[in-house]
């Protein structure tokens, strides 16, 4: 085995050289001795033993502490040679960020925001709202947002019915976005006993795939609109709301305001202040990138943008090198740019000793799911299968990070 490393700058590396072929023959011979019954893996895990070997070779020659090695040394190039394979890895070390930068002058000057009575008195009426149940309009008018329109409909595909396209006395609830996209909103404006097609196409994505794509008529007919009448909230109401046999009406508008305030400074936080301090700690450190990190998040990247692609998209870029080259490049800068906020945010809070534990992670995803309406095990576990856990703990310890920059917790 034969390593010679080329130091790009100060943090990567370019470990290249050569395996020899008896030297592999050799391996798989010993795997093949460990474990006969392993199979088509032998030869795979003998691979993966030299490739580590090939590294740790790299790594000693460079003189480099195994501590400091970022992420995964990647794999650049790999040819088979007469007697030989040729290796060619880029390895990156942590690189030092000075956490003793002066970056007060950057945090933005902001106005901490606070619920107004009206805020809350707008809120309670809207809870209130919520709880009410829906009767039968006083007085005949047209359907408008937020009522429940009695109907019945069916629905045909190129003029024949399918199933469970069509029901009697169906209670839909305008603008719940409960139904086929485009759907509620033609119904806005209806009349009693009025009839009218609604066309709408179901979504690419629809469950049933003799659906999925199609365009679609319904006949509508409107039975009778319902509408929700706000109730009088009293210290009973708020014992409902809060689930508190001891809650008061007060104590109802004292969460309210509570609620509002988190969520007008969630918006201030994410909508202006955020941005501004990635900008600002952009501008304050400056230090070398990890390559291999960069690429891999390229790679992520990449990924996330092709998952809306459809098959003839993803057929073209897989066959077109150049326009796949062009899609990496497109999201290169993006993607340095999330490496390094990522770099200084892990040293900032290693040194301001802040730390976000699994438990976190899992409760804030949890909270995400109860309120996109999504199954938390269900997210948890795509979190984890997908190797996502960790930028979700980073995410999360960025937020602790600015929160105790902006002041907002210590």
């Amino acid at each position: 085995m034969k390593v010679t490393v080329e130091k790009v700058d100060d943090i990567n590396f370019i470990l290249s050289g050569t395996v020899e072929n008896s030297m592999i023959e050799e391996k798989v011979a010993k795997e093949t001795k460990q474990d006969v019954s392993n199979g088509e893996n032998i030869t795979q895990d003998a691979a993966g033993k030299i490739f580590k070997e090939f590294v740790d070779a790299g790594i000693r020659e460079a003189n480099i502490d195994v501590a400091n090695v970022l992420g995964q040394p990647t794999l650049r190039k790999h040819e088979q040679q007469e007697d030989s394979i040729y290796f060619e890895v880029e390895l990156s070390i942590s690189p030092e960020i000075d956490v003793n930068t002066d970056y007060t002058d950057i945090i933005p000057p902001f106005v901490k925001p606070t619920a107004e009575p009206k805020e809350v008195e707008a809120k309670l009426l809207e809870y209130a709202t919520q709880q009410a149940p829906f009767s039968k309009i006083e007085k005949e008018r047209a359907t408008i947002n937020g009522d429940v329109a009695v109907i019945d409909f069916s629905g045909y595909i190129d003029g024949k019915a399918f199933e469970g396209g069509s029901a009697e006395k169906f209670n839909l609830k305008i603008g719940s976005n409960s139904f086929i996209p485009g759907f509620e909103e033609q119904l806005i404006g209806m009349e009693y006993g009025e009839e009218k097609t609604i066309t709408v196409t179901f979504p690419k994505d629809y469950q049933a795939d003799d659906l999925a794509g199609k365009e679609t008529k319904f006949n509508v007919k409107l039975h009778e609109i319902q509408e929700q009448k706000a109730i009088t909230p009293d210290d009973a109401f708020a014992q409902h709301i809060l689930k508190d046999p001891k809650a008061t009406l007060e104590t109802l508008k004292k969460k309210l305001a509570e609620q509002i305030t988190s969520e007008d400074i969630s918006q201030l936080y994410m909508a202006e202040l955020k941005p501004k301090l990635i900008e600002g700690l952009h501008t304050k450190f400056n230090f070398t990138l990890p390559n291999n990190i960069v690429e891999q998040e390229i790679d992520a990247k990449v990924r996330e943008k092709t998952k809306s692609f459809n098959e003839n998209e993803h057929k073209s870029y897989m066959e077109d090198k150049e326009k796949f080259m062009q899609l990496r490049e497109s999201v290169r800068d993006e993607a340095r740019k999330s490496i390094k906020t990522a770099l200084i945010v892990e040293a900032l809070a290693k040194k301001q000793g802040i730390v976000v534990h699994d438990q976190e992670v899992i409760a804030a995803l949890s909270y995400q799911a109860m309120v996109t309406g999504q199954d938390a095990e269900a997210l948890v576990k795509y979190y984890q299968d997908n190797n996502l856990m960790t930028s979700a703990k980073m995410g999360l310890t960025e937020d602790k990070l600015f929160g105790v920059m902006l002041g907002f917790h210590q």
